[in-house]
């Protein structure tokens, strides 16, 4: 049994989504980092410490919390679904996704209903090349069905999801990575959807810059240059429709102020200059929802991100250098980091508008510097790029497992809110 002393583990998570493109929930990434040899290894290995750490994380991030009204999939495996740790486990909260190396005994048939009587939602896995549903008794138990699209040709795809419409189960596909198998897993009917695609903006499509984002991009470098009061109220004046989203979002729970805001110097005035570029940044991602309770994922994910960065910056030594105005930078690239594909346009015609610091531009522009690690190291928790992130940590000495998760529930949770 490895000593889990000397492993730190770090948590990642993938967005899933439903089929408006709303965010249904997270898919929880466990990934432990040898702290002799410095590399990610794969974390769920089937021992009891595996389970150990998978609930001490649930008990003492809080992550249940940080997840707020989305579930959080959990990867199970024979180890962890036969350990007793697994019902501490919150049945609300989580999906116990038992991996497809499990092989389905009539063992673990009874451990899987049980599991379901006590109220855990399961998942499981389908082999494309090889449907047989009577050999595989835990489909008819799971709720959900997840498919990797990325081992199925499109032809098989067609006929496999008329298969197992008969069962009745929620359909996911797993890996979706281009728009072409995103609208043809819309098409054949899958219910969710997760992978790298839908953890970049191109969940909505890539638009030309609009009046309203030139607005917007125009108020970060007024406030960005301590502009006057006045020059920025009268960009506002010219968007009336900018005006009441940024109204409604600094009215929102998420903006954390007690006081309403009823004007847009009020607004000005009230949030600073500080709290006001942070808001300026997210609307950049909110859209033109007419509910703010109607948050995208891309809105989450931007949140997340910059949230992230400032929280993972105030632990490393730098800060003590530069301050809060490195805390800022890096919100600041947290946020804008998603601009290029959210925007449809290149990074380098965004950056000319805006004068950023040289550590945000050089962040930005070249993933350089403290701030361009961190970004790099928020990106690869989206992710399952494991030697990328080892790297990346040999960079950051002051970021251990401990802090990277307590920054991430944080994060999310602060990032929840913003539905709220």
């Amino acid at each position: 049994m490895p000593d889990t002393d000397s492993q730190d583990v770090f948590l990642g998570r993938q967005p899933i989504l439903d089929r408006q493109q709303q965010l249904f929930a997270y898919e929880l990434l466990f990934r432990s980092v040898s702290a002799e040899k410095g590399n990610f290894a794969s974390f769920i290995d089937g021992n009891q410490a595996t389970a150990t750490v998978i609930v001490n994380t649930f008990l003492n991030l809080s992550l249940a919390d940080a997840l707020g009204p989305y579930q959080g999939f959990i990867k199970v495996d024979q180890g962890l679904l036969f350990s007793e740790l697994i019902d501490a486990l919150p049945p609300h909260t989580v999906v116990l996704e038992i991996l497809d190396t499990v092989a389905q005994t009539p063992e673990v048939v009874e451990r899987c209903e049980q599991l379901r009587q006590a109220g855990y939602i399961l998942a499981t896995y389908v082999r494309p090349e090889s449907l047989d549903l009577d050999g595989k008794p835990l489909l008819k138990i799971a709720e959900i069905i997840k498919v990797d699209i990325s081992r199925v040709e499109p032809e098989r795809l067609k006929q496999l999801v008329p298969d197992l419409s008969p069962l009745r189960k929620t359909l996911l596909a797993e890996k979706v990575e281009n728009d072409t198998q995103m609208h043809l897993c819309h098409e054949l009917g899958f219910d969710l959807f997760q992978g790298y695609f839908f953890a970049r903006p191109t969940v909505i499509e890539g638009k030309q810059l609009k009046t309203s984002d030139m607005a917007l991009l125009r108020l970060l470098g007024l406030i960005s240059q301590d502009a006057d009061t006045a020059e920025i109220e009268a960009v506002f004046k010219r968007e009336p429709v900018l005006t009441i989203n940024l109204l409604r979002l600094t009215n929102s729970a998420g903006s954390g102020l007690a006081t309403k805001i009823t004007s847009l110097r009020h607004a000005i005035t009230l949030l600073g200059r500080r709290q006001l570029l942070r808001w300026l940044q997210l609307l950049l991602y909110s859209g033109g929802s007419s509910s703010a309770a109607t948050v995208n994922p891309l809105l989450q994910l931007a949140a997340t991100r910059g949230r992230l960065m400032e929280l993972l910056v105030d632990h490393t030594s730098e800060v003590k250098k530069y301050g809060r105005d490195l805390v800022d930078q890096a919100f600041m690239v947290g946020i804008l980091s998603l601009m290029p594909m959210m925007l449809g346009a290149e990074a380098g015609e965004i950056l000319s508008q805006l004068p950023l610091a040289t550590p945000v531009h050089n962040a930005l522009n070249g993933r350089t510097g403290v701030l361009g690690d961190l970004i790099t190291l928020v990106e690869t928790l989206e992710e399952e790029a494991s030697d990328k992130a080892a790297t990346v940590l040999q960079r950051l000495p002051d970021i251990d497992a401990a802090s990277a998760n307590s920054c991430l529930t944080k994060a999310l949770s602060w990032a929840n809110n913003l539905a709220r």
